[in-house]
């Protein structure tokens, strides 16, 4: 029995706490950028020389950023330009926070807070900006959840990027960042500048959401189930025991509760002529097809197709849908949008504006999960 213990110790699992007060973001990870302007937005500034001598750099002093034969060219108002290969520029202040403008001639300007990195790689430059865990967490919930909810709602969102965060904190280690502002990870479009947002966030501080092993959860979420979720069973390969099918009321009066998609007869034939139907054709009541809950096939007749796939293919709001023919038409009449797993954003927020508390909302979507510090979470690594 000790050997046992010893082995699986060994070769099986090892147990780690992951904490940081710091995340690094790339950046306009979704773009080419061959430029950018740096600018003081708060607080003082300095860049390291190749020399060892120290820039600083002050509000109205734009610092311009280019790609040079493989190396950086840095120029500010003003001073003599130099070249080198990486680039740190250091907040000094404490609250420190800048600009950056890609492209110069594109105008898309972004605001952020800490350090920005930069360096050359494959004919692009990457950005990364090293940011207070909070401060990124709350520009995610902007960018994610919107503004103008209940604070509830933003404590809610926020609790599920923070632990979406942490999970996936090594996502991009290889590639010298944590996270990507894009979709591939979590949308981040710089600093919050919603005050109640970003108090959800401080209030919230820390928190994330575990199972029932202390392991952080996949806190899916979606922008409106359609009154149902979906369980992550018949959504992906591996399902969770805390991502389960749930009736959802609060959504239901939401904008993105129901949509619609018509389809001539004979698109929506030829459709499923290549997608392997073979039988009849001259009834098109043979197309028709209720959903009042959740299922994983549409079907017509002996023919089966997964929901998924179709959504995919015909790029639906989702795959909560019904199919009715009408005359010379198939008409899709759908609920919901998104994948339809975890939390549904719209019901979220009706249940935040009837009073349900952060935890509450938390415990209705996701099963038997727990609201934890992320100094108690475990991460489990096999080796």
């Amino acid at each position: 029995m000790v050997k046992v213990s010893i082995l699986f110790i060994l070769f099986l699992t090892v147990f780690t706490t992951v904490v940081s007060a710091q995340v690094k973001i790339r950046l306009f990870a979704n773009q080419s950028p061959e430029s950018a302007v740096f600018s003081v937005r708060e607080g003082v500034y300095e860049i390291n020389l190749f020399n060892g001598e120290i820039l600083r750099v002050f509000k109205d002093e734009p610092v311009i950023i280019t790609r040079y034969y493989g190396k950086l060219a840095i120029k500010k108002r003003n001073t003599e330009g130099f070249i080198c290969d990486s680039l740190i520029i250091s907040g000094k202040t404490g609250n420190d926070s800048f600009s950056l403008m890609m492209n110069v001639k594109s105008h898309t300007k972004q605001y952020y807070s800490g350090d920005l990195q930069c360096f050359p790689d494959l004919g692009t430059l990457v950005f990364i900006n090293i940011s207070n865990v909070e401060k990124y967490i709350s520009g995610v919930v902007m960018a994610e959840g919107g503004t103008g909810q209940n604070l509830e709602y933003f404590k809610t969102q926020a609790i599920i990027a923070r632990t979406y965060m942490y999970k996936y904190f090594d996502k991009h280690l290889n590639d010298r960042y944590n996270v990507c502002d894009n979709t591939h990870c979590q949308v981040f479009n710089g600093l919050s500048s919603d005050s109640l947002l970003n108090k959800a966030a401080m209030e919230t501080r820390g928190l994330v959401i575990l199972d029932k092993d202390s392991t952080l959860i996949i806190a899916a979420f979606h922008s409106n189930c359609g009154g149902e979720t979906s369980s992550s069973d018949d959504v992906w390969l591996l399902g969770q025991p805390y991502l389960k099918s749930v009736a959802d009321p609060y959504c239901l009066a939401s904008k993105n509760a129901i949509w619609q998609k018509n389809f001539r007869a004979n698109d929506w034939i030829s459709y499923l002529r290549k997608s392997g139907y073979n039988g009849k054709v001259e009834d098109p009541s043979i197309f028709n097809f209720l959903q009042e809950s959740r299922l994983v096939d549409y079907k017509a007749g002996s023919f089966t197709m997964p929901l998924r796939t179709m959504r995919s293919q015909l790029n639906l709001r989702s795959t909560f849908f019904s199919v009715y023919a009408i005359g010379d038409s198939i008409v899709l009449k759908g609920r919901g949008y998104g994948h339809g797993v975890g939390l549904c954003q719209e019901g979220a927020m009706e249940m935040a504006t009837k009073g349900f508390n952060y935890k509450q909302i938390i415990d209705f979507y996701y099963f038997g999960v727990l609201i934890s510090d992320i100094n108690n979470a475990v991460v489990i690594k096999n080796k």
